[in-house]
């Protein structure tokens, strides 16, 4: 059950048309939804108080599109600030379950340049993260596919985010190093992750690749038609940098950085330490 949600809005309507597709979800049926809305800095007075009266119009039209149950709730929330640092900030105090947030897609070291707020946000918070990218085409969640990798974190997410819903699905993605299809199919990962989902008796689909790991996941999650692609970002921060950027990750040698920029439906990210 998903009880807290954090979504980052900014106007454009992306992330707010991802989580009604999942607010009919039964795991969210009891769900209180915070819509977050940030105010930039550096403005006049007579500015801000523009930038306050258009912030707080975006905020009643997100909140007022919701498609919402009895049982859901809804809270808005008007921030003046950096949008990277009190996104992160919010995130640290509330402690949602997940966080929803737009994104423009951009290449690795153009999100660096532009000064991408999901990038950012992407590398600091530890809460786990739906990536929206502003050309993907939004969905009804009905193929939740699961980027296995041994951690069991993922696919425990897609378990819970699915749980009691009869018209959805999950796909277990492993690549593999080798090509050898005997050797892959004896796979333990995928084995336990297959008892897994089977106790928890919904539908399932299994997907063996070998190669890239990033351009195969995003292979896999368009062919099979993935409305949502679950995929575990290792932590390599040292313990003395866990409040800076990866830059490791920022310039993109991660698997995680690749399907974030490449994929063709909305990313859930999950921090995983490594």
């Amino acid at each position: 059950m998903f009880e807290n949600i954090l979504v980052a809005v900014d106007g454009s309507g992306r992330s707010r048309e991802m989580i009604n597709m999942m607010l009919a979800m039964p795991s969210l049926s009891r769900s209180q939804i915070t819509i977050l809305h940030i105010i930039p800095v550096g403005a006049s007075s007579e500015g801000l108080t523009e930038y306050r009266l258009a912030g707080e119009r975006i905020l009643e039209k997100e909140t007022a599109s919701l498609k919402l149950s009895d049982n859901q709730q809804v809270t808005s929330l008007l921030k003046e600030g950096d949008p990277k640092s009190v996104v992160c900030k919010v995130a640290e105090e509330l402690k949602p379950d997940f966080l929803v947030m737009g994104s423009r897609g951009l290449g690795r070291i153009q999100a660096i340049l532009a000064n991408s707020v999901s990038q950012y946000v992407f590398q600091l918070t530890e809460v786990p993260m739906l990536l929206v990218k502003d050309d993907v085409y939004i969905r009804s969640i009905r193929n939740v596919m699961v980027a296995l990798d041994g951690s069991e974190k993922c696919l425990d997410l897609a378990i819970a985010l699915m749980s009691g819903y009869k018209d959805g699905e999950i796909s277990l993605l492993r690549i593999g190093k080798k090509r050898d299809s005997g050797e892959m199919a004896n796979d333990e990962v995928m084995e336990s992750a297959i008892a897994k989902v089977k106790r928890s008796n919904i539908p399932y689909r299994v997907y063996m690749r070998s190669g890239d790991q990033g351009k195969e996941i995003c292979k896999a999650a368009e062919e099979s038609n993935a409305t949502l692609l679950l995929l575990g970002s290792h932590d390599r921060r040292p313990n003395v940098a866990r409040g800076l950027p990866d830059l490791d990750l920022l310039l993109g040698k991660s698997v995680s950085d690749y399907v974030r920029v490449k994929a063709t439906c909305p990313v859930f990210l999950l921090r995983i330490p490594g």
